[in-house]
């Protein structure tokens, strides 16, 4: 699960509160910034964080239907014990 790690967890709170940069990320993050694009990778391919390019910056943000996916899947792996 894209959650299960404790620094992209982090990461993606980060974003959560605000739309951030890579560099913003990496500024706070305990990896290096081409670790922190690694995290932001396996997010984007959980799609929980969607992607937007404001000239040579990218900016993250939460993807909101990312979410109410991961909540479905939860509630029926909740239902299913």
């Amino acid at each position: 699960m894209a959650l299960a790690d404790p620094t992209r967890r982090a990461l993606f709170e980060r974003i959560v509160a605000a739309p951030r940069s890579v560099g913003e990320l990496a500024a706070s993050a305990p990896v290096t910034q081409p670790a922190v694009s690694q995290h932001l990778k396996v997010l984007r391919a959980a799609r929980l964080v969607e992607v937007e390019r404001k000239g040579a910056q990218r900016f993250y943000s939460a993807r909101r239907l990312g979410l109410e996916e991961l909540k479905r899947r939860l509630e029926a792996w909740i239902r299913a014990c």
